[in-house]
Formats: C-alpha cells, structure tokens, sequence
C-alpha cells in the first residue's frame, strides 16, 4: 500500500493557557497540554480515573486565533498528526511526542458559551482556514 494515515482525535480539557510564539519565519505557534480521562477498574474492581497528557501545537492563524479563545480548564476536541521529537538531557537520550493541528477545522470549542448559548462552537464559520498545508521548514523544531 502506497498510503498510510496518521490521525489523532482527542476530546479533553486543556491543562494550560495556550503559550503564543513566532517561529524564526516568522510563523505563529501555540503549544498547550490537553488531558484525557478515562475509568479503568483496579485489581480490587475499585474503578479509578487514569489521565493521560497530550502536548498541542497549533500552526498558522489558527494559532492566532485558538490562543484567544481557549484557556485552562476549556473542554475542547482536536484533530491532528502525531509526532515524534528526539532529545537529549543529562546524557540520556529521550522522545517526545506532540500532536500537530494546522486548521481551523480540526479544532472545536465544546464549552458552553457565555450568555446562554451551548457549546459545540467552532471558529471554521469564520470562513478563515490555513491555505495549505504546513511544511516542515515552517516547525519551530
């Protein structure tokens, strides 16, 4: 098979306030942490809630945009790309892994909105999008 697909789907709440950066190109950048819970039984059957931690980076406009909207505690889906990042610290070779969103349309806002309106907003009614995908000249990284 020619093709393969690397697609993350995640629904969570997002553990910082977006941090907002430019790239040496002059690229915007947001990177944030999101957490998934779900309920597993311990050997006991007692069920407990595992949490596991998913670094964001968002590209572009809808960097620009999403670090505005969203903050700490914001329950949010994401659509994006898995990547993998090696590093070195104190000697010891490591992996880090980050999930890449680039459009607009790969985000949604699932809190419910001030005012008495309910969630499931999405900035893609904006008519706004990347135009095109990200290159790899254009990661911070």
């Amino acid at each position: 098979m020619a093709y393969s697909l690397n697609k993350v789907q995640l629904i969570g709440n997002v553990g910082k306030d977006p941090e907002l950066s430019y790239s040496t190109t002059g690229t915007a950048y947001s990177r944030f942490s999101l957490a998934t819970t779900d309920r597993v039984k311990d050997k006991s059957g007692e069920w407990q809630n595992k949490t596991e931690w998913h670094n964001i980076t968002i590209f572009g406009k809808t960097a620009e945009t999403f670090s505005k909207l969203i903050k700490k505690g914001s329950k949010i889906f994401i659509e994006g790309k898995l990547t993998n990042s090696e590093y070195e610290k104190d000697g010891v070779k490591r992996n880090s892994y980050s999930i890449l969103v680039s459009d607009m349309r790969d985000i949604v806002l699932l809190d419910k909105r001030e005012g008495g309106g309910s969630g499931g907003s999405s900035e893609s009614s904006t008519g706004s999008s990347e135009s095109g995908p990200v290159s790899e000249d254009d990661l911070p990284f």
